[in-house]
């Protein structure tokens, strides 16, 4: 007797926060990007939360891209230096030289 059982991800409750944000996105940045792309590949093989999964769905139809588009464009921003979290003006220099004087 074989069963189909839908599991729960760990992270579907932190995950469902990234999702209702990104269904209210209408232009994607970077980091939406790259979150959509990142949570296709945790939930695509998972054996449960279809919610979840289904709404993955509707953003990447909402966004007018197909699954190889968004896998282009997140492949794209990772290339280039984009990591989760850093906002754009943390890609323009250090600072350090600016803190520095050679006066007392």
């Amino acid at each position: 007797m074989s069963e189909s059982v839908d599991q729960n991800h760990p992270l579907e409750a932190i995950d469902r926060d990234t999702v209702d944000h990104l269904l209210a996105c209408e232009r994607p940045g970077d980091q939406e990007i790259t979150d959509l792309a990142r949570l296709f590949m945790r939930y695509e093989p998972f054996p449960g939360a279809a919610s979840l999964r289904n709404d993955l769905d509707r953003v990447l139809t909402f966004w007018g891209l197909s699954r190889e588009e968004l896998n282009s464009k997140a492949r794209a921003l990772w290339s280039a230096g984009f990591r989760p979290g850093q906002s754009e003006a943390d890609g323009v220099g250090s600072g350090f030289d600016a803190q520095q004087s050679d006066s007392p």
